[in-house]
Order: C-alpha cells, then sequence, then structure tokens
C-alpha cells in the first residue's frame, strides 16, 4: 500500500508560482507513473498533469501547457508540480495520484489527500 502525502500549497497572487510536492511511503513507487489532478468548488475532479516511472514521458492538460511542469525524483520518492503564471481559475484542491499505468482518467491506484492553492489578489 503506497501513501501519498502533498505539500506546497498556499495562497499566491495572480501571475505567482507555487511548487507542489507528492512524498510516497514506499520505494516501489519509482516504479509507478505519477499524477495531478484538481478539483475547484462546484466542478468535477479534472486531469492536470501525469509523468512515467522514469520521468521521460509527460502528458499536460490544455489548460496548463506552458506554464506547470511535472517531474520526479525517485531517490526522494517525490513527484513534483512546478506551477508559474498562476491565474484565479487555477484554485482548487490539488491532488496526487500514483499507478502502474500512465493516464490522464482518475484510474490511478493511490490517491494523496489534497492541498489546497489558491490564487487570489
Amino acid at each position: 500500500q503506497v501513501q501519498l502525502v502533498e505539500s506546497g500549497g498556499g495562497v499566491v497572487q495572480p501571475g505567482g508560482s507555487l511548487r507542489l510536492s507528492c512524498a510516497a511511503s514506499e520505494r516501489t513507487f519509482s516504479n509507478y507513473a505519477g499524477a495531478w489532478f484538481r478539483q475547484a468548488p462546484g466542478k468535477e475532479r479534472e486531469f492536470v498533469a501525469a509523468i512515467n516511472w522514469s520521468g521521460g514521458v509527460t502528458y499536460y492538460a490544455d489548460s496548463v501547457k506552458g506554464r506547470f511542469t511535472i517531474f520526479r525524483d525517485n531517490a526522494k520518492n517525490t513527484v513534483y508540480l512546478q506551477m508559474n503564471s498562476l491565474n484565479p481559475e487555477d484554485t482548487a484542491v490539488y491532488y496526487c495520484a500514483a499507478g502502474p499505468n500512465l493516464l490522464t482518467k482518475g484510474e490511478y491506484n493511490y490517491w494523496g489527500q489534497g492541498t489546497q492553492v489558491t490564487v487570489s489578489s
């Protein structure tokens, strides 16, 4: 059972940056794909970004392409989401996910508890 813990959320002004981290409890995490999803109030959860086990393949939602970067450090069992040029539409709870398959849908085996990101002036 892999446990995922997100950190790095907070309040940031429009145009600002944040880096989210997702730390896994098991070394087997290095064999898994990792992903970030988000859910804004009153909206369904949506895919943000995903990365394969080695970090060599990444996918992004169109809404974050060119602004967000997903990367990982398998030595630290951690996946990151660097978020730049944030705007109020990025406000949401961000969830980390992991599983054996690289997916852009929510069919991941393991999920974190979420971290709040608020973009506001």
